[in-house]
């Protein structure tokens, strides 16, 4: 009997990681993929892939936990690859938008198009605008307070992590729709993996990688953030331009980070995305000339 092709040395007796838990939702139309915010935060983004998979066929990855693998981006990039094998359209909320854009530079013949929602920051600039935002809105004292608490056991930490997402998730709001609860989707929050992937994000802005990776991404790119949110959408987008010209800035009016979940804003958002999934969706089928 033959042998079957050996492992190379690198590669003996590594385990075998399973990949990503990914719900989905719809059964006809466009394939979507849609990424949540954090990073540890799973199911951040439910409720916008249920409502999408009213029209597309919408597939939700959970990202990995941390504990077995240090949660890098090219660890988290590679989780994504072996759930999203083909050409999709790729929308990502907040962090997730960020883990879009890392993962299109990869592997930019799977990515259809991609759509950015309240994109994260990729300077320095950026990000201190967000905090001074932030801080206008809750105060210093506030944000240190809430901050001190990441510090303790495990228990404590996620916690004071929830409490945390949960005070700044209303600090970047404007007009939330009332009443709105915990949504049934979102997951167990994972702070260490916030820590692990997001001192990486930082190392590979340090390091020059990123944005300039985003040069390979030739797919248009929607970019839609709301004018409330205390991520600074122009300034985001004017990072990404030189190495994303094809980048169609919207922003959003009486719109915080999360316009889906915003009173005055979730129609207006919902209509400019799905029109925009549906006319890439068309482009995608259109015939090849001469064919």
């Amino acid at each position: 009997m033959t042998a079957g092709p050996r492992r190379p040395p690198q590669l003996r007796g590594r385990r075998r990681l399973p990949p990503l838990a990914v719900r989905r939702y719809g059964t006809r139309g466009a394939p979507v993929v849609v990424l949540h915010g954090g990073p540890g935060a799973p199911g951040s983004v439910a409720d916008l892939a249920r409502r999408l998979g009213r029209r597309f066929r919408v597939a939700e990855p959970l990202q990995r936990r941390s504990g077995t693998v240090p949660l890098t981006m090219a660890r988290n990039v590679t989780d994504l690859g072996q759930v999203v094998p083909g050409p999709v359209a790729l929308v990502g909320w907040s962090w997730g938008a960020m883990w879009a854009l890392s993962f299109a530079a990869r592997y930019p013949g799977r990515v259809r198009t991609l759509v950015l929602v309240g994109c994260g920051t990729y300077d320095q600039d950026a990000r201190g605008r967000y905090r001074a935002a932030l801080e206008r809105r809750l105060g210093p004292s506030r944000l240190r307070e809430l901050a001190a608490g990441l510090a303790g056991t495990e228990a404590q930490r996620r916690r004071a992590f929830a409490h945390l997402g949960r005070t700044v998730a209303e600090a970047e709001s404007f007009d939330p729709i009332p009443g709105r609860g915990r949504d049934p989707g979102m997951a167990a929050l994972d702070p260490r993996g916030f820590d692990e992937t997001w001192r990486d994000v930082l190392r590979r802005q340090r390091d020059g990688r990123e944005p300039a990776a985003f040069r390979a991404i030739r797919c248009p790119v929607l970019m839609i953030h709301g004018r409330q949110d205390p991520h600074p959408g122009s300034r985001i987008a004017e990072s990404l331009r030189p190495y994303l010209p094809q980048l169609v800035y919207r922003p959003l009016d009486r719109c915080g980070h999360t316009p889906w979940r915003e009173r005055q804003a979730k129609e207006p958002f919902l209509w400019l995305l799905e029109r925009w999934l549906e006319r890439s969706d068309a482009s995608a089928r259109l015939p090849t000339p001469g064919r």
